[in-house]
Formats: structure tokens, C-alpha cells, sequence
């Protein structure tokens, strides 16, 4: 595909250029194994100019109007809503998201770069009194200068321009890193996109590499000031340890285990309805994916039956087609360990209300009930299409088994008491979660990010200037200071 191939290549200091490593990542498509593009990977040496460009690039752009900043993000929005159509089958094509999918992430994408239009805006300084007479202190918000980003493959266009964005928007420039299975949809194209809209060059770079190659390069190196991670929790912990022996600042956005509750007062339809997509959207490829889905053993019976006739439902298939509603998974390592997962999940004991089964990457959806309280699949991350139906007696229990997992990203409560729900959330360890509805959300204003092992840091809104500025006192002695010596 004319599109893939073209933007099959590095973008250091302006240019599209072949990289020097000595090995290729392919990039398939991972619904029907067509080949999309090849891209031979940057060395470290290709990190360490992309960086060293980035600091070129940097001084001046941070010392740019914000209204002139603003400008550039206004003209990527644009670029995105004219080449939306193609985006969205970039998307399908390059990481087996359905169109509901597809759409939905250029919903976001676009929504996140209307966000980013008003930061450049946003910062403000303070002046600030002082005990000393004569004296005044001003605080001043200004880049960090180098922001090095991570992005995953499951949302890889929002989940890029939701770090890169911003981090320019504020007066920095940026080196990314796209997971080698969308090195496309999460790294040139964002690339491509900001070239249109013209942004001057070395602001975004992007490199196209595995640790394989690089090792920690792209941590270690003396320039970025600030990471941002999206990804598993297993990579994060080791990017926040190397951060923090190089005195680097670590947004960790990692994984969950998400828990929606369903109370004895709560609408069923209406609960099942917000499990089923909570638990199945983008085949469960979701870190806020409800894994486990828990009920009042007092209506546990009908909601079972409601929520296994409704995902039974569901269309799994080709992700190029509108009523598709399970594409494949991103590879086939992943579609056999989830596979896997569900078999051993069975044999230890587990009833499989459905037990779907593999063709190729495509996987159809199970449904798992009987665990027993101390099973592994339970605390654990499931980035697949598999729910884990748990009843509960109580709200107190219901609590408890929520907040029994290494995780705290995301969750919900479903009841016909409000504050009741409220009440409830203000309990569970989670950095997120909703009541009376599902447990994927990302809004640009409102703080996003999780606890425990589900990350450190927030983004969205305010969080953004938090993340990619940093504070600068300079006083200012009007008078004459006395000194004792």
C-alpha cells in the first residue's frame, strides 16, 4: 500500500531518510498478514541525532509567540480532518481496529489537538511576596525543553499526538518512539501530519527502533528532560528506574485491571449493555477494559444470562467491514497467549459460560465464571476478549475484590443510587472511575491516569502543563539587601 511505503522511513531534523541499523521491522496488517511497509531500524547513533536535533530546534521554538504555536497545532487539525478517511483505514489496516474503532479514535485524536490549540496559551507565572524588603519573586512556567515519548499499539495515533501534541503546544520539541507493530499510525503519520501543518523543522522527530537495537538510548540520553510511557507496567517499571538513575522525569501511563460493578439496584440491560462494550471494544486491547465484571449474587443469574446472549452476539471478523465489532488482535504471539490464558484458566477450574477459540489473529470472545478467590487470572492484566464474571455479596465485598489487584487505572459502578455509586468509587484505589457507565474513557480536561501499578503522573488539561513545563524563580531586589558579612 502507496501509503504505508511512503511513510516508511525515519523523520530526523526535517527529513524522511532510510535508517543505518542492520535489520528491518515489517509491518503487517494483522487481520490478513498482507505486508504493509518495511522500515529498517534507527541505531542509537540515529537517537542521539534526533535528540541533538530536537535541542537545536527547541531554543528558538520555545522562545516563540504561544499564538504563533497555536497556529501550527490549529493547521494539524486541519491536516487530520481533511485526511480523516485515509487515517481511519490506516488505522483498520495497520492494527485490525474495526471502524467503530477507527472512528472513535480520530473522535479523540481530534478532540486532543482542539485541547492542545488552548495550551499553548495556558502556562502563567506568579509573582510572589518575599520576606526580604524590597524584594519581589517571579515564577515563570517554561518548556522543560526535549520531551522523549513511548507510544503502544493499541491507540497509537491519539495515544502519540496525546504527549507530542501538547509537549509542542508548551514550547518543547519531541523525539517518538511508535511500538514496532504501528510504527505508521503512531509514529510517521504524526510526523507527516505535523509537516504539513508546518511545523519548523527538528521539532518532531521520529525513530523507528527496538530495544534490541538501542538498548536504553532513548532513556538514557542527556537531552530529553521528561518521558512519556504508554505501556505495559512490566516496560514501565524499567523506564521509570532507568528516569529516575538519570534524574529524568517519568509520566508513566501503564496497565489495568479494571472492575465494573453491577449493585442488586442497578438497570441490567443497561449494565450489560456498558460491560459488554467495556470489556470487548478493540478486542479488549483497552489498559481501561473492564477485566472483570462483578455482580450482586442477588441478580447475578439474569445479568449472566443477559451478558453472555449479548456477547454471543457479537460480529467477529473482518475489521474493514462496518459491522465487524471483533477484528484481530495485534499478532500472533498475543492471540496465542490469550488462547492459552483462557485453556489453563478452564483446566484449574473455571466454567467458560463461552470458550472462544483462535483463527489466526482473530479471536472470538470468552466468558469466564467459577474462579476460585486466590486464581491468577483475576489480579492480572488481560489485553484480550476474554471477562471474568465474579459475584459478590455486599457492597463491602464487592469493594474488597475490586481493589485486589496489583492495578488501579479504571472502573465503574452501576446502581440506581447515585450518590450511592459515589460513595462506593470513593473507595476503590483506582485513579479513575465511573458511575453508570462504562470504564473506557479519556476526556482532554480531565485528569487521566491510574495508581498502584497503573502508572505515576497524570495527563489531560492542567496535568499537560504539569507534565511538559517546569517552574523558574528569579527574584528581583529592588531596594538593597543587607548581608552579615
Amino acid at each position: 500500500m502507496s501509503f504505508f511505503t511512503d511513510l516508511a522511513h525515519q523523520y530526523v531534523d526535517g527529513e524522511w531518510r532510510s535508517g543505518k541499523g542492520s535489520w528491518d521491522i515489517i509491518d503487517f496488517n494483522p487481520y490478513n498478514g498482507e505486508k504493509l511497509a518495511s522500515i529498517t531500524v534507527a541505531t542509537a547513533d540515529e537517537v542521539d541525532l534526533a535528540y541533538r536535533s530536537a535541542e537545536a530546534a527547541q531554543r528558538a521554538w520555545g522562545d516563540t509567540n504561544p499564538y504563533a504555536r497555536r497556529l501550527v497545532l490549529e493547521r494539524a487539525l486541519r491536516v487530520v480532518e481533511e485526511r480523516e478517511p485515509e487515517i481511519g483505514d490506516a488505522i483498520v489496516a495497520e492494527l485490525g481496529g474495526t471502524r467503530l474503532k477507527a472512528a472513535f479514535e480520530l473522535h479523540l485524536a481530534k478532540e486532543f489537538l482542539r485541547e492542545s490549540i488552548q495550551l499553548a496559551l495556558r502556562p502563567s507565572g506568579q509573582i510572589l511576596p518575599s520576606p526580604t524588603e524590597g524584594k519581589e519573586n517571579r515564577v515563570y512556567r517554561v518548556p522543560v525543553g526535549v520531551v522523549g515519548v513511548i507510544s503502544p499499539f493499541n491507540f497509537p495515533f491519539l495515544l502519540s499526538l496525546k504527549s507530542v501534541a501538547p509537549a509542542l503546544a508548551l514550547g518543547n520539541a519531541v523525539v517518538l518512539k511508535p511500538h514496532q507493530n504501528t510504527p505508521v499510525c503512531g509514529g510517521t503519520l504524526v510526523a507527516k501530519v505535523f509537516e504539513e501543518a508546518g511545523l519548523p523543522a527538528g521539532l518532531l522527530n521520529v525513530v523507528v527502533t527496538d530495544i534490541a537495537e538501542i538498548g536504553d538510548a532513548l532513556l538514557e540520553h542527556p537531552i530529553p528532560q521528561v518521558i512519556s510511557f504508554t505501556g505495559s507496567d512490566k516496560v514501565g517499571r524499567h523506564v521509570a528506574t532507568v528516569c529516575a538513575a538519570n534524574l529524568k522525569r517519568a509520566v508513566l501511563e501503564l496497565g489495568g485491571n479494571s472492575a465494573l460493578i453491577v449493585l442488586d439496584d442497578a438497570d441490567l440491560d443497561y449494565a450489560v449493555d456498558a460491560a459488554v462494550f467495556s470489556r470487548y471494544v478493540h478486542q479488549g486491547q483497552v489498559c481501561m477494559a473492564a477485566n472483570r465484571i462483578l455482580v450482586d449474587r442477588s441478580v447475578e443469574k439474569e445479568f449472566t444470562e443477559k451478558f453472555v446472549a449479548k456477547v454471543a452476539s457479537l460480529r467477529v471478523g473482518d475489521p474493514a467491514d462496518p459491522e465487524t465489532q471483533i477484528g484481530p488482535l495485534i499478532n500472533s504471539s498475543q492471540a496465542e497467549a490469550i488462547s492459552s490464558l483462557v485453556d489453563q484458566t478452564v483446566e484449574a477450574g473455571a466454567t467458560a459460560l463461552l470458550h472462544g477459540s483462535a483463527d489466526g489473529n482473530l479471536v472470538s470472545p470468552s466468558v469466564l465464571t467459577g474462579l476460585a478467590a486466590d486464581s491468577p487470572v483475576l489480579s492480572q492484566e488481560i489485553f484480550g476478549p476474554v471477562a471474568l464474571l465474579v459475584p459478590f455479596d455486599g457492597e463491602d465485598e464487592a469493594v474488597r475484590i475490586a481493589n485486589d489487584t496489583p492495578y488501579g487505572l479504571s472502573g465503574a459502578v452501576h446502581t440506581g443510587n447515585i450518590e450511592r455509586g459515589v460513595r462506593i468509587g470513593q473507595r476503590i484505589h483506582t485513579g479513575m472511575i465511573h458511575i453508570n457507565d462504562g470504564t473506557v474513557h479519556d476526556e482532554p480536561i480531565v485528569p487521566f491516569g491510574g495508581e498502584k501499578s497503573s502508572g505515576l503522573g497524570r495527563l489531560n488539561g492542567e496535568s499537560m502543563v504539569e507534565a511538559f513545563t517546569t517552574q523558574k524563580w528569579i527574584s528581583v531586589q529592588h531596594g538593597r539587601s543587607q548581608f552579615p558579612f
